[in-house]
């Protein structure tokens, strides 16, 4: 836990605007609404005096690159392999909330986990929780970079800690293991090449010229965050629902290929993969089993070659088509 001022990324809102600018945000509109908000913390609540970040591990008990050699199976980011984290993170916001409202009756909070225009990662920089890595994501040297973010605003004035700094050196791991060199630049990512975004976030067809380079991953992608050599200081996660579910640590790919919009709601109840709904899975789930060289595959994609969603249809003819 650490805390900042709310006016504390002024760098922030320029730095927002030239990667809208630059399109990199892809398909992500809510990325330039409220980007005024977004770019300043002061303006998305003026009453606010202080910002709590927290920060919480789910670290992995074992390599999540090793699932990605595994080709006839399937990689799920390791955040989403048990519950998901907004909701058991929002709790224990709410907590730590109710307590401070305790200890100063007539102040007031707001607690967000990517809930609101909320740039976690800058604020937890200068909050002193980590530093923003060459992967653009937030690292510290006590953590490593497997945790999740959350933060209080209040109108308690409270003493800020010191902004951490870059500790990177002249490490380029996680640039260098970007199976779609999604980084332009150190410290700069372009959505639009991402697997996290691609697999998640981008509707329709995926450029095709990508699909080969996403190999089995069809749910976000660690490979970044996994290289990090920081992560030999990685805190052991003390949460048990963040612990991956066995039936999530590299599942087979015909199984998931099956799944109408019924039983993929079933088997991902309290996950965060159910809200991008049946047609985007099973459409990674395709581009996987495309990418696997496994003939015996072959059946599975050509019974989705006439799928109703136009995204599985042609994800599943791109799959015959890799395997004949």
């Amino acid at each position: 836990m650490r805390i900042c001022r709310p006016d504390a990324i002024p760098e922030a809102e320029g730095r927002l605007a030239k990667f809208v600018d630059h399109g990199r945000h892809g398909q992500m509109g809510w990325m330039a609404e409220r980007m005024n908000w977004r770019g300043d913390p002061s303006a998305l609540w003026p009453d606010a005096k202080s910002v709590i970040m927290l920060a919480e591990p789910y670290t992995p008990d074992v390599d999540p690159l090793a699932a990605v050699e595994q080709r006839d199976r399937a990689t799920i980011s390791v955040y989403a392999q048990n519950r998901d984290y907004h909701d058991l993170v929002k709790k224990r916001l709410k907590r730590v909330g109710r307590w401070l409202l305790e200890q100063a009756e007539d102040e007031a909070i707001k607690v967000f986990v990517d809930t609101a225009p909320v740039m976690e990662k800058p604020l937890g920089q200068a909050a002193g929780l980590g530093w923003q890595g060459k992967h653009t994501n937030l690292l510290a040297r006590d953590l490593g970079n497997w945790f999740f973010l959350g933060s209080i605003f209040t109108t308690i004035e409270l003493e800020p800690d010191e902004a951490e700094v870059d500790h990177c050196g002249r490490c380029t791991a996680c640039l260098d293991i970007c199976p779609t060199k999604a980084f332009p630049a150190p410290f700069q990512l372009d959505a639009r090449r991402c697997i996290s975004y691609l697999t998640i976030e981008h509707q329709g067809p995926i450029d095709p010229e990508l699909r080969p380079l996403m190999g089995n991953r069809i749910y976000g992608c660690d490979d970044c965050l996994a290289i990090c050599p920081w992560n030999k200081f990685a805190v052991e996660a003390k949460e048990l629902r963040y612990k991956g579910r066995p039936e999530l640590q590299s599942p087979e790919l015909a199984g998931l290929a099956r799944l109408d919009d019924t039983s993929f709601r079933a088997h991902f109840s309290g996950s965060p993969i159910k809200r991008i709904g049946r047609n985007r899975f099973v459409r990674n789930v395709l581009y996987a089993i495309g990418n696997s060289a496994e003939s015996r595959l072959l059946p599975v994609a050509q019974s989705l070659a006439g799928d109703e969603d136009e995204a599985v249809a042609d994800a599943a003819r791109w799959a015959v088509e890799r395997l004949t």
